[in-house]
């Protein structure tokens, strides 16, 4: 439970009520009290109050009222008084107690059960009946949001997301380690491709403006089941992941746009390793140098049209027509040429794909 709420109940208490009250757990423990002083303190003593049959309490000229969430007694909320009007003050305070309780319980349980489907760890049976206790809709469109955050380790991105997506019943905010976090949220209709690209933009800009952190976001695709949330975090994961090699400049990755990195980053290395050494043979690849491989790039940014590249890289078109034969005879492959060209594109990001494979090893 919150103890930010409950100090800031006890704070609008103490505002009508001219008598000491807190709120204590089932250990004693104070974790509000109009006396600040006596915050975080434990009261001993309370084991008359806690074996009474009784729920309201009156001791030492103290009313103590015991709180049941769920057929438990997990809060004690206490007046420093032992009139009759006290008590009628004190059944108050703790029904607001037992109604943050209650509310706070149901949101933990309600993110807890999402989290559980996502890192599947309830059975696909449960899932449904689970759903329908906590009040989550069934069949709904939903698409996962795998935020991760790197800079400021004392920020709180999860706080600013909450307040982002202050939906409680369908956007779901979920803390998954230090520097990654989930945003399950709902969508009106399948093909809400605006919203989801909003919702993406509003996330990294937020956390960049606020916290002064950097954030990528991997997006799933939306899924119509609530069983189906795993699938849509899965897809997320692969997003960061494929994103991360084949286009680390970009800061919200789609599962849906992988394009071609995906299929590479399914291949296994050996035959990867294998396509290259066929591609480059003598290791050609090695004698290309830095200016050169600029030049490649952009000529694959502009189509393969030989005058624009030339005109953006300040070049002579001779200049970059004899850098294309050079890269010919190094390679054997005239970029000029489609097929040449797109086989020379796919082995830059399977050399890409290897390096990052054998970086983590």
């Amino acid at each position: 439970m919150s103890v930010k709420m409950f100090r800031n109940l006890v704070q609008q208490v103490k505002q009508m009520i001219n008598a000491e009250c807190g709120i204590m757990d089932e250990n004693g423990l104070i974790l509000a009290c109009t006396d600040e002083n006596k915050t975080g303190h434990t009261v001993n003593n309370l084991q008359q109050v806690l074996e009474s049959d009784k729920q309201l309490v009156r001791l030492n000229g103290k009313t103590y009222q015991k709180v049941n969430i769920n057929n438990r007694y997990e809060y004690i909320v206490y007046l420093d008084s032992d009139s009759e009007e006290s008590a009628r003050y004190l059944a108050l305070i703790a029904l607001n107690v037992k109604n943050m309780g209650i509310y706070y319980d149901e949101k933990f349980d309600r993110s807890n059960f999402i989290r559980n489907i996502m890192l599947n760890n309830i059975l696909p049976g449960d899932i449904t009946l689970r759903a329908k206790e906590l009040h989550v809709a069934n069949n709904a469109y939903r698409v996962v949001f795998l935020i991760k955050t790197e800079g400021n380790k004392e920020a709180h991105p999860y706080e600013i997301l909450l307040s982002l997506f202050p939906n409680r019943i369908k956007d779901f905010v979920i803390v998954i380690d230090e520097e990654s976090l989930v945003l399950v949220k709902e969508l009106k209709s399948k093909n809400d491709e605006k919203e989801i690209e909003k919702t993406a933009n509003i996330i990294i800009d937020t956390l960049n403006t606020e916290l002064m952190i950097k954030a990528t976001v991997g997006v799933g695709t939306v899924v119509n089941n609530i069983r189906e949330i795993g699938r849509s975090y899965k897809e997320a994961q692969t997003a960061l992941l494929v994103g991360g090699i084949f286009e680390n400049e970009k800061t919200i990755i789609y599962y849906n746009n992988l394009g071609i990195g995906r299929l590479i980053y399914q291949l296994p290395t050996t035959l990867c390793k294998l396509f290259l050494n066929e591609v480059f043979k003598n290791n050609s690849r090695d004698m290309l140098d830095g200016e050169t491989f600029h030049t490649i790039q952009k000529f694959f940014e502009n189509n393969l049209n030989v005058s624009e590249t030339s005109r953006q890289l300040y070049v002579h078109r001779n200049t970059l027509v004899y850098r294309l034969d050079k890269i010919q005879k190094l390679t054997g492959l005239d970029l000029r040429k489609f097929d040449d060209a797109l086989i020379f594109k796919v082995s830059m990001m399977v050399k890409k794909y290897l390096e990052k494979v054998e970086k983590k090893m």
